[in-house]
């Protein structure tokens, strides 16, 4: 077992907190785990700093003394503003062995916010990526771009993968799995023949410009609106934070630049439970724009037990830069990679875990009235 390489399942990262390879003050609860990876919870403090940064070859803690501005204690007021920068320290600490690395990602309702976030440690020179053996604490840089936001202690933010190695498909194996599993599915609900499909290192999709089953295709974030608390659900009305988009009569629209778009995806796409899934970064040979900001998809996401799920839509996060740029219907937009399960998890997306996005289409976050 030491020799295979691949993502950690929900069962033995439940091992893995008993060991306190994962630990934290506070219990862990049932609830933070997923099958192929752990929610991480933000602590009781935030610290406004100048910049971002890395710490390269020292402490965080140590860099956070040259860039504080001020505290804010999230118990009394966990407000943060627009566009400023703030870093927090997260429940959960590590003490990974030497032959386990990590990597962190946005949770959906995080990136559908427009709240942009990573995990910085101590020592590391990018971000989101955990290096073999890490020991310490995790922290977590938040921008929050589109709406002022309210967290409270013990939310979670994002996520935390942890690998033996790294598993990701080539398109020799990737082509084989997609024969096997039918991973992406049309509009129609009809499996995609292999052939029709573009791939890379990964499967490419596109956005879906077209009708759906309530006219709305989109959403573009709104200014100036007022606070969302992260902690309220199925609560706030979708049209005092949004501007719903409606098909375009030419099949095309021009994204305004630094303006916050959600899409979906033109293909349904699936995760069977024996891998998982991650929308690659973004390629600057695409457009100059962000498609996406949360981009994991955890084992059994669109595919279910047994198959019995026949894919569903990603949703795409969009941020034009610079420029306004056009976009037309069934455009390639975004590419996902699949990567082995070490064994295949004992739990699987939407099964009766609290999964919020399993049978999305066009979805906001769970904050908004569905």
């Amino acid at each position: 077992m030491r020799n295979k390489q691949g993502v950690i399942p929900v069962q033995k990262l439940r091992k893995l907190c008993a060991e306190r390879v994962i630990h934290s003050i506070m219990p862990i609860l049932e609830d933070q785990f997923q099958p192929a990876s752990l929610d991480l919870r933000i602590g009781n403090k935030a610290y406004r700093i100048r910049s971002s940064f890395l710490p390269m070859k020292g402490r965080v803690e140590d860099k956070l003394k040259d860039l504080f501005m001020y505290e804010i204690d999230l118990e009394k007021n966990g407000i943060l503003e627009k566009e400023n920068i703030y870093l927090i320290p997260l429940i959960e600490e590590l003490n990974l062995p030497g032959y386990i690395q990590g990597r962190t990602n946005p949770k959906s309702t995080t990136g559908r916010l427009d709240i942009f976030t990573r995990v910085i440690t101590d020592y590391c020179y990018r971000f989101e990526d955990i290096v073999f053996g890490y020991t310490g604490k995790l922290y977590l840089e938040i921008v929050t771009r589109s709406f002022t936001i309210m967290l409270k202690p013990g939310l979670s933010l994002n996520q935390l993968r942890l690998f033996r190695g790294r598993g990701i498909l080539n398109n020799s194996e990737l082509k084989s799995v997609y024969k096997k599993y039918l991973l992406l599915y049309n509009e129609n609900n009809k499996p995609i023949r292999v052939e029709d499909v573009k791939m890379g290192d990964g499967l490419f999709m596109s956005i879906n410009l077209k009708k759906s089953h309530n006219d709305i295709i989109g959403y573009k974030a709104k200014k100036n609106s007022a606070v969302i608390d992260l902690s309220r659900l199925d609560f706030y009305d979708a049209l005092d934070y949004w501007e719903p988009l409606y098909p375009p009569k030419n099949d095309f629209l021009i994204l305004e630049p630094e303006e916050f778009y959600i899409f979906s995806s033109k293909e349904r796409v699936r995760v069977p439970p024996g891998y998982a899934a991650e929308m690659t970064e973004y390629d600057a040979g695409s457009g100059e724009l962000r498609t996406h900001y949360a981009g994991f998809f955890d084992s059994g996401f669109g595919y279910g037990a047994l198959g019995e799920v026949k894919g569903t839509k990603a949703v795409l996060e969009v941020r034009p830069h610079d420029v306004p740029f056009r976009i037309e219907d069934g455009q390639v937009f975004f590419k996902i990679k699949y990567e082995k399960m070490l064994e295949q998890p004992v739990t699987y997306y939407g099964m009766n875990i609290g999964s919020s996005y399993y049978n999305q289409d066009l979805s906001l976050s769970k904050q908004f009235k569905r």
